[in-house]
């Protein structure tokens, strides 16, 4: 029988516990919105401890480092009542958190960290520096000039695009062929010319001991076909617990299976209803797939007590998943009574849908939600310009998620390619941009800088050129901050020296530089925390904080705010009152995701991730009409558009249907006359005639 030492698990429901004091056999769950996903993971991980497994033979991997620390979080409160048999290492990770769990983090960071154990082995220097997406999109469009296949009559993919390309082939364990086919035709013309890129991105990589993303899932998985590696690194493990397994790719399926191929100790947890991430090579079918993977079959068990929304709400969210061609039968339940149906409401157009929401919000904050506890949430991005609009006319604070993030910021990306170089000098897209912060240093003086580095590395590169006419002083100094980085390591002092040298030429380089210096700041308390140059920057490329100090969203009067947020952002939150915009087909699904049955499946699960993160009400919009400009001879025109092929009509009793107009229409505010008509242009030609 378990021991049970917190009152933590007395409150699991029967699922709840299975999947806790499940055995060795492997175990899928099944969590359903909403049903404690989080404490049942943790719960399980402080059930394992609490019995005798070695904390530090257990891997739990996760898909953020936010989802692992508030996973260990978990485990140490569950923890906190003491009488585990197995003595627990000190904490690692903040106050209150009473285990640590070494091998605890997403995929990437767990990855990273393996291959610099085993780089001896597979041929890997494990000095190796990490690009982030910019910097693999910078060295791609670098190697794309070089090869010169964009020099053509016709417009050859851009470097974001081609980065993306290769992403997918790696990530879904592809061919170049078959990424194009499926997730960008248009540019299938290329694919020989996309070929010979791709392979010289490659050299370009491993010449300058980089890694990019891809490079950490695709390595790890290549390593682990290995069967002697895959043996030694799955036997470092007694369990191996996976979130979020309905977003993993093939690469982190192969990864998970070769490990622990018998699946003992291995647990899954997911929801195949909220996969919604192919766009990022993420396969539902890993989870799909999952039980029969072993012989005999793992074990399934389905968390479906919601403890989030209403009853009407996840009826109504139940009947839509419902729908679905191929998933795992569950049906969400709830003990909450009442509840009003969620909204299905019905505008003329865009801007009544921006005027439904900013009353709504308002008439909500009057009857007592604050204006954090609701959100709008949409399928793309650009949905909300008219909501934001319309927010800002009537004076209501808000922040939508999706700003400018921390390392695409000029400032940041400036400060992290000198201590790049500093730490790896083959990295000569770090090295290029940290040169050219030097004022009258451009490519080429980088690049003649760069061809004369020597065994001292990035001091030796500076040493041996003659610094550019009228930056002596910048020079010298840079000089002198890579001679002290080289000569003795010493951490985190490096940040400092990077720092005053680089503050002076940000304030040289930016206009706001005084708002910028903040993210610098910020840089140097979080590397203080860290036990080295490599990894602080290891972490703070795979993890790096959300949004810079200067672009993190609008300026508010006050600390209660609105949510906007894309439906892909808003996966794992919750509010009390959730409006969902452009509830209409050519928006949801969208019409770039309507070219075959699995792209529709998952735009029907992004309509139910939406309408499941609703706590007491819920409003799905459905505006009448678009107006679209055009530059053609057609000019602007309305388009009309249809409610959601997702909301059929026999799911129509589910909701309280409802046509809306706004109560400031030009009739009630006396303005039905005829306007005059006024050839103002003319008048303002004859001012001066």
């Amino acid at each position: 029988m378990s021991r049970i030492i917190s009152a933590v698990f007395d409150d699991l429901n029967a699922e709840q516990r299975a999947a806790v004091e499940h055995g060795l056999e492997p175990l899928l769950v099944i969590a359903g919105a909403g049903s404690g996903k989080t404490k049942t993971l943790s719960c399980r991980v402080a059930h394992l401890v609490a019995n005798g497994v070695d904390p530090s033979r257990i891997l739990l991997l996760t898909f953020s480092r936010r989802a692992a620390s508030e996973m260990i979080a978990r485990v140490g409160a569950a923890l906190a009542g003491g009488g585990s048999p197995h003595p627990l290492p000190p904490p690692l990770g903040g106050e209150g958190v009473s285990v640590r769990i070494p091998w605890a983090g997403t995929f990437h960071a767990i990855g990273a960290r393996l291959l610099r154990e085993l780089a001896p082995v597979i041929g890997v220097d494990p000095e190796f520096t990490i690009h982030d997406r910019g910097d693999s999109a910078d060295l791609m469009g670098m190697v794309r000039t070089e090869l010169g296949v964009a020099t053509g009559a016709k417009r050859f993919p851009m470097k974001g695009t081609c980065l993306a390309i290769y992403s997918r082939v790696v990530n879904a364990d592809e061919s170049v062929a078959d990424a194009l086919a499926a997730a960008f035709p248009w540019c299938c013309e290329w694919e020989a010319e996309l070929k010979r890129l791709f392979a010289a991105y490659v050299e370009a990589k491993q010449k300058q001991n980089v890694l990019d993303y891809d490079d950490l899932l695709w390595l790890w998985a290549e390593a682990m076909n290995e069967p002697a590696l895959a043996q030694e690194v799955g036997a470092r493990f007694d369990h191996v617990l996976v979130d979020e397994y309905q977003d993993t790719n093939k690469l982190q399926a192969r990864i998970l299976l070769a490990m622990k191929p018998d699946g003992r100790g291995v647990t899954v947890v997911g929801d195949d209803a909220q996969s919604i991430y192919s766009f990022r090579a993420a396969d539902v079918r890993n989870i799909l797939e999952f039980p029969k993977a072993f012989t005999p079959e793992a074990r399934l068990v389905t968390l479906e007590q919601n403890y989030r929304s209403t009853a009407p709400i996840l009826e109504a969210s139940n009947a839509v998943i419902d729908l679905t061609a191929e998933r795992f039968t569950k049906n969400l339940r709830t003990t909450r009574g009442g509840g009003a149906a969620p909204k299905l409401v019905s505008v003329r157009d865009e801007a009544a849908q921006a005027a439904y929401v900013a009353e709504n919000v308002l008439e909500a904050r009057e009857r007592g939600f604050d204006l954090k506890q609701q959100a709008v949430l949409f399928r793309a991005a650009d949905f909300s310009a008219p909501v934001e609009l319309e927010l800002a006319r009537r004076d209501i604070p808000f922040v939508k998620f999706g700003g400018l993030k921390f390392l695409e910021a000029a400032h940041v990306k400036d400060f992290l390619a000198v201590l790049r170089w500093a730490q790896n000098p083959g990295d000569r897209l770090a090295g290029f941009r940290a040169l050219q912060l030097v004022p009258g240093v451009g490519p080429t003086k980088a690049a003649r800088v760069l061809d004369a580095t020597d065994e001292t590395g990035a001091y030796g590169a500076v040493r041996n050129t003659a610094p550019p006419p009228g930056a002596s002083e910048a020079w010298d100094a840079l000089k002198e901050m890579l001679g002290a980085m080289a000569k003795a390591p010493a951490w985190p002092s490096d940040l400092d020296l990077v720092a005053r040298w680089y503050m002076p030429l940000m304030h040289e380089r930016y206009d706001d530089a005084r708002v910028r210096a903040g993210d610098i700041e910020q840089m140097q308390r979080i590397g203080a925390t860290f036990g080295s140059r490599q990894n602080f920057l290891t972490d703070l490329t795979l993890d790096p904080p959300n949004s810079t100090s200067d672009e993190s969203g609008p300026a508010l009067k006050d600390d209660d705010f609105l949510i906007l947020s894309t439906i892909h952002s808003a996966k794992g939150q919750e509010w009390k009152n959730v409006f969902v915009l452009n509830v209409v087909d050519g928006c949801m699904p969208s019409d770039l995701g309507a070219g075959s049955t699995a792209e529709l499946e998952e735009e029907r699960r992004l309509l139910y991730v939406a309408m499941t993160r609703a706590k007491d009400d819920l409003h799905l919009i459905t505006p009448q009409r678009f107006y679209h400009t055009q530059q053609g001879k057609g000019g602007d025109k309305h388009v009309y558009a249809n409610r959601s092929r997702f909301l059929p009509t026999a799911l129509l009793p589910k909701f309280e249907y409802k046509a809306w107009a706004p109560t400031e229409t030009r009739a009630s505010a006396g303005l039905g006359a005829p306007l005059p008509k006024l050839d103002l242009a003319a008048k303002a030609r004859g001012r001066f005639s």
